[in-house]
């Protein structure tokens, strides 16, 4: 638990000196989205929260080492996505997300839900995004991220791609992915009578001179954690299920006292 109040405490910290300035905001901000859309985003984001309940209680149950591992993460991603990049023709900010890390880690329904409680935590106290759009956000960052991420590392993974690259590959993409689909959003939201694709496409050039750099960065951060924890605790890895375990069950018992106890040292 020492561990645990360590990270927050710097995700807090860190999250201070992330503040962004009145004349941008972090995520898609609030009031942006008409209201019929935000109904929209909330309908398409409720499902996976729901369903990465599901997981989390299902798997807290079978694996109680899990949900110290879950607070590690979340207080990462949390802490990732408070570093903005004004992004001034857009009138909004870039930022890296580590959602395509944490799926890697503890797969893309249980980022769903930690992601939904970073971006409520930063609605709530930093001003990052906001309440009406917090459906749109969960949908690019969390659900769009995530599944991007998990997605190519497995696909690479099966390709017989080096896990360092998979990992790189998955971090980048989900980043990219993340931007692309906010990007969709306000576009769909805001186009008027104009051409959506065109909407699209100059919203989307805003974002490419921060993000293509941002998520070249993000792929390497991701890679950097992969290669940390497989030099320092890779039963790890096999008992989150990331990589084949080659003792089945002696990873998990292995872990489940370390990480509770002292995280991944």
């Amino acid at each position: 638990m020492k561990l645990e109040q360590r990270f927050l405490f710097l995700a807090l910290l860190l999250a201070a000196f992330a503040l962004p300035s009145p004349a941008h905001a972090m995520h898609i901000s609030e009031g942006i989205l008409p209201p019929q859309w935000a109904g929209l985003w909330f309908a398409v984001a409720l499902p996976f929260v729901a369903w990465g309940l599901r997981d989390l209680r299902v798997r807290s149950a079978r694996e109680p080492f899990f949900k110290p591992m879950l607070g590690l993460i979340g207080a990462a991603v949390f802490v990732i996505s408070c570093m903005p990049i004004p992004v001034p023709s857009a009138g909004t900010c870039s930022h890296p997300c580590g959602t395509g890390m944490a799926a890697i880690l503890i797969g893309p329904s249980m980022t769903v839900v930690v992601t939904s409680i970073a971006l409520l935590l930063q609605a709530l106290f930093l001003s990052h995004g906001g309440f009406t759009t917090y459906g749109a956000n969960i949908v690019s960052m969390g659900v769009v991220g995530a599944f991007t991420g998990w997605g190519v590392f497995r696909f690479a993974r099966k390709l017989g791609v080096r896990p360092l690259v998979a990992a790189f590959l998955a971090g980048m993409l989900s980043d990219w992915a993340t931007y692309a689909t906010t990007s969709f959003e306000l576009a769909s939201a805001l186009h008027g009578s104009g051409s959506l694709l065109a909407m699209w496409t100059t919203i989307g050039t805003a974002f490419l001179w921060t993000q293509l750099p941002l998520g070249i960065f993000e792929g390497i951060i991701t890679a950097g954690v992969y290669r940390f924890i497989a030099s320092r605790r890779p039963s790890l890895l096999e008992c989150l299920g990331v990589e084949p375990a080659r003792c089945p069950g002696c990873a998990c018992q292995k872990n489940e006292t370390s990480v509770v106890e002292g995280g991944v040292q």
